[in-house]
C-alpha cells in the first residue's frame, strides 16, 4: 500500500507538472522558508519529515536560510555531508544560503578550530558544486555571481525570477558578519562585502527595468533592523542596511528580507528611515522559525495584489507527514 506522504508528494508533483510553470507564474506560486536546524538529535531525526511535509506541497522551491548545525557541533566534512543528502533528497528545488555555524563559528574549538575560510571555501565545493542550479530532486536554474569577474569567487550568492519576483541569496552570515575583532573590519568581511553591495544593486536594477513586483532577499544573519531605524546601526551590518533603505524606497513593488539567527520567528515591518522615523511601508522582514522550535513558512505569491506576500506559519508536528 502507497504510504500516504508519498501519495501526497507524487499528488503535488502532478499538480505542478499539469499547471505548468507559465500558468503558476501568473496565478500565483508559493515557496518554503526554514533555517536554524538541525541543531540536535530530535531536530536531526525529524529534519527529513520536514522535507517531507514541505514535500506534499505545491511549492515553487524551498529556501534553508543556514544554520544547519549547533554551533558546538565540528564543522567535519561528514556532517555537511550529511546535511547536503538530506538537502538533496527535498522534492522540490532547494536553496541553501551559507549561516554563521557552518563557517565563521568553525574557527572555535568545540567547532573543531577550523579555518573559517577554508569552511566557507569546503561550503562552495560541496553545496555549490554547479552554481548554476539549486539543489534538490527536481532543481531549478539560477544565475551566480561567480559570472561576474569580478565576484566569481561568491558563487553561493546565486539569483533567480519566478513570475515578477526577482529572488537573490545572499552570504551575510550572523553574530557579527565576520567583521573580526580587530579596530577595522576583516579582509574577509571587506571583500565580501563588496560583492554583497554589488549583487544587492544588480537585482534591484533588474527588477526595475523589468517593472517587477517585488524582490526577495535571503539570508542568514539578523541584521538588527530595529536597531538600525531606531539610530544605532550594528556597524557590521550598517552599509547593508544602508543600501536597503535608499533601493527600497525607490523601488515601486515590494521588499521581503529574509533572515534566521536568532531564534524568533516573526513577520513584520521594522525598517524605518533612522533620520526622520518614516516606516519604509513597502518592506517586510521575515525570520525563520529556530532551534528548538521546529517549523516552516509558507509564502503565497499572488500577481497584481496587495500585499504581494501572504504567509502562512507552518510548526513543524511530527508524523504529520505520514
Amino acid at each position: 500500500m502507497m504510504r500516504p506522504a508519498l501519495l501526497r508528494r507524487l499528488l503535488a508533483g502532478f499538480a505542478l507538472t499539469l499547471a505548468g510553470s507559465t500558468a503558476l507564474a501568473a496565478e500565483g506560486f508559493a515557496f518554503g522558508l526554514f533555517g536554524d536546524t538541525p541543531y540536535n538529535g530530535f531536530e536531526r531525526r525529524h529534519l527529513p519529515d520536514l522535507i517531507a511535509q514541505m514535500d506534499a506541497e505545491p511549492l515553487a522551491f524551498v529556501a534553508h536560510v543556514g544554520d544547519i548545525k549547533a554551533s558546538s557541533e565540528r564543522c567535519d566534512d561528514t556532517l555537511y555531508a550529511a546535511r547536503l543528502a538530506d538537502f538533496q533528497a527535498s522534492y522540490h528545488p532547494f536553496v541553501f544560503v551559507p549561516g554563521d555555524n557552518e563557517w565563521t563559528d568553525c574557527n572555535r574549538r568545540a567547532a573543531g578550530g577550523y579555518d573559517a575560510v577554508e569552511r566557507l571555501a569546503r561550503l562552495r565545493q560541496l553545496f555549490f558544486a554547479d552554481p548554476r542550479k539549486s539543489l534538490g530532486q527536481s532543481p531549478m536554474p539560477v544565475e551566480s555571481q561567480a559570472d561576474d569577474p569580478a565576484f566569481g569567487k561568491w558563487i553561493e550568492h546565486q539569483r533567480w525570477q519566478k513570475g515578477p519576483v526577482l529572488f537573490a541569496t545572499l552570504n551575510v552570515p550572523g553574530s557579527d558578519n565576520n567583521l573580526g575583532r580587530a579596530a577595522g573590519p576583516s579582509e574577509e568581511f571587506i571583500q565580501r562585502s563588496a560583492a554583497v553591495k554589488a549583487w544587492v544593486a544588480d537585482a534591484f536594477r533588474l527588477a526595475r527595468e523589468k517593472k517587477l513586483e517585488g524582490v526577495v532577499l535571503i539570508q542568514q544573519g539578523n541584521p538588527d533592523l530595529e536597531d538600525f531605524s531606531a539610530g544605532r546601526p550594528n556597524r557590521a551590518y550598517r552599509q547593508l542596511l544602508d543600501q536597503l533603505l535608499t533601493e527600497t524606497r525607490s523601488f515601486a513593488g515590494e521588499v521581503l528580507f529574509v533572515h534566521g539567527d536568532t531564534h524568533v520567528h516573526r513577520i513584520n515591518q521594522p525598517l524605518a528611515d533612522p533620520a526622520s522615523g518614516a516606516l519604509v511601508e513597502n518592506f517586510t522582514r521575515v525570520e525563520t522559525f529556530g532551534s528548538p522550535f521546529m517549523g516552516w513558512v509558507k509564502v503565497d505569491v499572488t500577481p497584481g495584489s496587495k500585499p504581494l506576500f501572504r504567509f502562512d506559519s507552518r510548526h513543524y508536528s511530527p508524523g504529520a507527514g505520514n
